[in-house]
């Protein structure tokens, strides 16, 4: 009997960490509403999941996250007032923000375990279906197309769980989960073994795993099963490991740039290459950054 091929119309978002590298900018506010030119990173991250076809977007929140909530809400108020003032290009921009057909789902994470934690916390919602998993910190330009949207192009051969890799420096390997590859075809490799943030002179090699994750169900029981890990955490990369055990998992090198917004450095190059692709900043501010004088 030819098995009924499984289609990925569910994304989770941890969005429940406190941002502690953005300090004070994250006191208030969370760090996945700091702005990229003019949306926020969540907006970016959702967008991504849309355009690849998913249909539920599984928010795993904090109570002092209800911002993200309020902006991918409807607001009256500002849509009458747009509207009276004749802005309907703005008006336009906020009422789609989520497009119809398209579902946003909270659930509260009530305590700070980690990333593994975090997607547990969706199962409920994700029930038995593959679902993706997007971190908004990494934000993920793909030219040609998304990298959940190549990501779910191999999926849909090979049905089977995939993890977002790319090259990082021998002396990064201690920041990310780290994968043992085997070339299965172009840009998709299968998955030895897999560490999470081994010290450079033990990592099996450069292919690091970044925020964009499609998992099959049963990586909920491999969560249930393992303890915490690195940092005191239930680390989503030992899960992983665990599931490798009795199923495939492959990676999937993707076409585009990714710029980790988790870090100021990285925050600030993706809001100076993101304002220079703005068609109505562009110009003018490729004009202001020829002419800056850097200090010494």
């Amino acid at each position: 009997m030819k098995r009924l091929k499984k289609s990925v119309r569910k994304a989770v978002f941890p969005v429940a960490g406190l941002g502690t590298r953005f300090l004070p900018a994250t006191k208030a506010s969370p760090k996945e509403m700091l702005p990229i030119v003019d949306k926020p990173l969540i907006q970016y991250a959702a967008e991504e999941a849309i355009e690849a076809g998913i249909e539920q977007l599984i928010f795993v929140t904090s109570n002092s996250k209800r911002s993200i909530e309020d902006h991918f809400d409807k607001n009256q108020e500002l849509e009458n007032e747009l509207e009276r003032r004749g802005k309907y290009d703005l008006l336009d921009l906020t009422k789609h923000i989520v497009p119809n057909g398209v579902s946003c789902i909270y659930i509260r994470q009530q305590e700070q375990l980690g990333l593994g934690h975090a997607v547990l916390c969706a199962r409920p919602i994700v029930g038995n279906e593959p679902f993706a998993v997007i971190l908004a910190d990494d934000l993920i330009d793909g030219k040609e197309s998304s990298c959940l949207t190549q990501m779910l192009n191999i999926y849909e051969k090979q049905q089977c769980s995939i993890i977002a890799v790319e090259n990082v420096e021998q002396e990064e390997t201690c920041k990310y989960g780290i994968i043992e590859p085997e070339t299965l075809y172009k840009g998709v490799l299968n998955i030895k073994n897999i560490v999470e943030k081994p010290e450079p002179d033990k990592s099996p090699s450069t292919l690091a795993v970044v925020g964009r994750y499609l998992l099959e169900p049963t990586i909920f029981e491999c969560i249930e099963k393992i303890g915490k890990g690195s940092g005191g955490e239930i680390q989503l990369t030992d899960a992983i490991a665990l599931l490798l055990a009795e199923e495939q998992i492959l990676a999937c090198q993707f076409q585009g740039t990714r710029y980790d917004c988790g870090n100021k450095l990285g925050y600030l190059v993706a809001t100076i290459e993101y304002a220079l692709q703005h068609p109505n900043l562009r110009k003018d501010f490729k004009e202001y950054l020829t002419n800056l004088s850097l200090p010494n």
